[in-house]
């Protein structure tokens, strides 16, 4: 919280600890959507060589690469069979060194999506696991978790334990070869490492050694808190009646060797490289206290995590549901309160946030908690970009978010759909409505199941970029591997446009860039039961405050006798035109306009640029 500099019994002030990845902005690309360079319809590394100068001048200091190793593409990638091999659809190792090469030449950095809950099961690991069951004949039978089946009462095979697949199902499958059941908990072809296994993490290290030692700047970690399995593996409870399998979260998730394992990972590899960026995906916990573990500096384990309790607000059932794909409404309050436990949490200590509000597993952010409608798209979209450009914690924008890529049309058919997990649980739930009802397939109402994949799926994060007005909107010029948005959005149209959504997502990390309050500054909600407002400030102790206020509606809204405080700000952002710097329009206004967001600085200002100063000379007492 800010504390006022004329308070009496001051304690000493909080001053945040800088690193360059605190105030990095870091670009997501998913590959094989972002352009293909070659025809072949599959995005590709050469095509992502191309389009650096476009990442450079929008303002981005990271790339993080989505797996691009060898893979079978089950789950699109992140069931790698090599490692040490970049997959041929994405181009050579050749083809990466260049792709690292250019973007440290424009003083960018490259980190790396490690995956090492789970590999591909024609990994040459586990291919060789599965041969043999005799551990002594065949060392890397153990390097999986293998289980042998149990028995009901009539005597029928069954898994050794209840558990749930994320991707739905059984989270075993069945091995005739050896008569054993091996755990995955995505899909069957991704089976999950036996992190018990010492060999299993010298294994580990020696691949993250060979990125690194390449150059990589460092790893986003892929459902890091997964690694740790409970001994035993005991039943889960039953938690979806209607389902023989359920979640098994309680034995899987943040287990407990998991700090072991990751204090072994930073002390073996990662504290031995110099300038490098770590950050954990950490799903399904919504506990600080829980997920600060991996993160506070004293533990020597990550510089980040991912946590998604944002991105769950609008998940039926909450995270034990059925599926991520079934939807809820959401409200402003409720995101309120998660924004501000978190951007309030463990700073003394020295936890840190990341901020993100869309990547390869979640729809468009514009479609999801804006409006894509024509009238409010490009508002909304601008409005999404200062609630996170405002935020402290390292910065994550995911590839099209730059230009408010908003979900696919409502009228594409399952077929345009393509992955697994929403595929699944179409089939799933149209197996388990079939056996209850006795109908046939043609007669089941699926309408609520399809009404979740147009909001929610996947697939809706994953469709090529669309970068100019061209056939398949310049992605490529042959067939796409997936159908792209029948949008006219793109990148063509809009890096020229002065209002267009990316001169301002451009202008915003400039902002971001020249204001260490909205990076380091102390978190202040203001406004905390109103309905549509989302107001806050952010105070850096010896510096400046900045007062964010956003209107989450298309109504206008009157903020009247609660602005007066507020004035004598500078306006540094706004997602509406403005027309001079003697305009009324600058001051802080008594009405927000539909999906109107403002970021103002409060300070004593240099005189030089009114939008970014960076020469205040003296904090003035709180808002």
């Amino acid at each position: 919280m800010a504390r006022s500099p004329t308070s009496k019994n001051r304690v000493k002030p909080f001053t945040p600890t800088r690193q360059w990845w605190k105030s990095a902005t870091v670009y997501q690309i998913y590959p094989i959507s972002f352009f293909d360079s070659n025809g072949d319809g599959v995005g590709d590394l050469n095509g992502i060589t191309a389009k650096l100068d476009y990442l450079k001048g929008l303002g981005v200091d990271v790339i993080w690469l989505s797996p691009i190793y060898k893979s079978p593409l089950a789950d699109m990638g992140y069931d790698i069979s090599d490692y040490n091999t970049i997959d041929e659809r994405y181009g050579t190792l050749e083809d990466w060194a260049r792709l690292l090469h250019e973007t440290h030449t424009r003083g960018m950095k490259l980190i790396m999506d490690l995956v090492v809950n789970h590999t591909s099961d024609e990994h040459d690991w586990f291919v060789e696991s599965r041969s043999s069951k005799d551990v002594k004949a065949n060392p890397k039978r153990d390097w999986y978790i293998w289980k042998p089946p149990r028995y009901d009462e009539q005597g029928n095979r069954i898994p050794p334990n209840n558990w749930k697949s994320i991707f739905q199902g059984p989270a075993w499958e069945y091995d005739e070869a050896t008569e054993e059941y091996y755990l995955h908990l995505f899909v069957t072809k991704q089976p999950d490492l036996n992190w018990e296994n010492p060999d299993v993490r010298e294994a580990v290290w020696k691949l993250m050694r060979f990125w690194l030692d390449r150059g990589c700047d460092g790893f986003r970690m892929d459902v890091i808190n997964h690694i740790s399995k409970v001994e035993g593996l005991p039943d889960a409870e039953v938690i979806i009646p209607t389902l023989p399998y359920q979640p098994g979260n309680a034995f899987y998730i943040n287990g407990p060797k998991v700090h072991d394992y990751i204090k072994e990972m930073n002390e073996r590899v990662l504290s031995h490289y110099k300038n490098i960026m770590t950050v954990g995906e950490a799903p399904i916990t919504h506990n600080p206290a829980t997920l600060a573990e991996y993160v506070y500096p004293k533990n020597k384990e990550l510089d980040m995590v991912f946590q998604f309790e944002l991105v769950d607000i609008d998940a039926a059932g909450g995270k034990e549901a059925e599926s991520p794909i079934l939807w809820k409404p959401w409200r402003l309050q409720d995101m309120k309160d998660i924004v501000n436990k978190w951007q309030s949490f463990g700073r003394e200590d020295g936890f840190w946030n990341s901020v993100f509000i869309e990547n390869h597993d979640n729809s468009r952010s514009v479609s999801r908690f804006g409006d894509d409608s024509p009238e409010w798209r490009s508002l909304s979209a601008k409005l999404l970009c200062i609630s996170q450009i405002t935020l402290s914690g390292t910065l994550y924008v995911y590839q099209g978010q730059e230009i408010g890529m908003k979900n696919a049309p409502k009228s594409w058919g399952l077929e345009e759909y393509k992955d697994c997990a929403t595929i699944n649980f179409w089939n799933q739930t149209l197996e388990k409505r079939m056996k209850m009802s006795g109908k046939p397939a043609e007669e089941i109402d699926m309408s609520d199941i399809m009404e979740g994949c147009q909001r929610k799926a996947r697939d809706h994060g994953r469709t090529p970029i669309q970068w100019d007005s061209s056939p398949h909107s310049g992605f490529t010029t042959g067939t796409p591997w997936m159908r792209v948005n029948d949008d006219d959005w793109n990148v063509a149209s809009q890096i020229n446009d002065s209002d267009s959504v990316y001169s301002f997502w451009k202008h915003a990390l400039e902002v971001r860039k020249q204001n260490e309050s909205l990076i380091y500054g102390d978190f202040k909600l203001l406004f905390p039961d109103h309905p549509t407002v989302f107001a806050y400030t952010r105070t850096l102790e010896g510096g400046t405050s900045a007062l964010v206020v956003m209107n989450f509606s298309t109504e206008p809204v009157s903020i009247n006798e609660e602005v007066k405080r507020m004035k004598g700000a500078r306006l540094l952002l706004s997602n509406y035109p403005v027309k001079a710097a003697g305009d009324q329009a600058w001051e802080v206004p008594t009405v927000l306009r539909g999906y109107e967001g403002r970021v103002y600085l409060r300070g004593e200002c240099c005189g030089a640029d009114a939008c970014g100063c960076k020469g205040i000379k003296s904090q003035i007492p709180d808002w």
